[in-house]
């Protein structure tokens, strides 16, 4: 009997997708290095050297469900520029995309273990680098459920290049279907797509960050001569000055520096008549 645990020691010991090792298995009556033997000859394990090799190129690609309460962002990589322009891999992408929207996965390990066809996203995947020659991988994925009222929105920029999922709420569940709240839920994600903040607020930013950052300046500060007893103090202004431009509720608007983000959301809710609050947000670049 070719047990769930064989199939799986098969699988981290190639590489190889779940149907493969099944029937590599079934073929060598259970044997684990008749069934690697299998799978090199059948050129299967090809796959698993290409799997050390670097994915930088690939798509990033979004999907929302119709009424703003669900979505997912993908970051698919491949080899080569070539490949991630080419159709059937613009499609394999939008099938995993549909697939992972349709799915309930909350993080990445999920996402690779949903059912596809005779066997899961993961398999489907390595399917693909049999097929097109190079490493390919479901390298990131993301899923918002809208916790409130509001809605989830997406942007996706460069052709695929750099993704944005985002949430908004909203205290009244009537706001989300008025314009002024779309146009600014999507004015948002084009403002992250572009000025690619750290995180939402201070609190997202590690305390190893800021640290790293006060080093530079102090570093900075000392070789320009100033005295000791003023460093810290001017280093406290910078950091404050280094916030404005990583924190995405203190960065200056994009189509209008002279407001911040925050600020937009506040005059944005008077304006509708409602609390509007940025909830979360993730942005990928692609291979970063």
């Amino acid at each position: 009997m070719i047990t769930a645990s064989l199939v799986n020691e098969l699988r981290k010991k190639t590489n190889v997708g779940m149907m493969e090792c099944k029937k590599a298995l079934t073929e060598t009556n259970g044997d684990i290095d008749a069934a690697v033997k299998y799978l090199r000859e059948k050129g299967i394990m090809k796959s698993s050297t290409m799997a050390t090799r670097g994915g930088t190129e690939g798509i990033i690609a979004a999907r929302l469900t119709s009424d703003g309460k669900s979505g997912i962002l993908i970051e698919v990589n491949c080899e080569t520029d070539f490949v991630s322009r080419n159709e059937n891999y613009v499609k394999f992408v939008d099938e995993i995309a549909d697939t992972l929207a349709a799915s309930d996965a909350k993080n990445l390990e999920e996402a690779l273990a949903v059912k596809k066809a005779e066997g899961t996203v993961e398999d489907f995947v390595k399917a693909k680098v049999l097929e097109l020659g190079e490493n390919i991988r479901l390298r990131k994925f993301e899923r918002f459920d809208l916790q409130d009222g509001g809605s989830i929105a997406q942007y996706i920029h460069m052709g695929g290049k750099v993704g944005v999922l985002l949430e908004v709420s909203a205290a009244s569940g009537e706001t989300a279907a008025k314009d002024e709240f779309r146009d600014l839920v999507k004015d948002i994600t084009l403002h992250i797509a572009a000025a690619a903040p750290k995180g939402l607020s201070r609190d997202e930013i590690t305390a190893d960050i800021v640290e790293a950052e006060k080093e530079i300046y102090r570093a900075q500060l000392a070789a320009e001569g100033k005295p000791e007893a003023m460093i810290e103090k001017i280093v406290e202004g910078k950091i404050g000055k280094f916030f404005s431009e990583a924190v995405l509720l203190e960065q200056a608007f994009v189509k209008d520096p002279d407001t911040t983000i925050k600020k937009l959301v506040e005059a944005k809710g008077k304006e509708v008549g409602d609390t509007l609050v940025v909830k979360r947000f993730v942005r990928f670049g692609l291979g970063d």
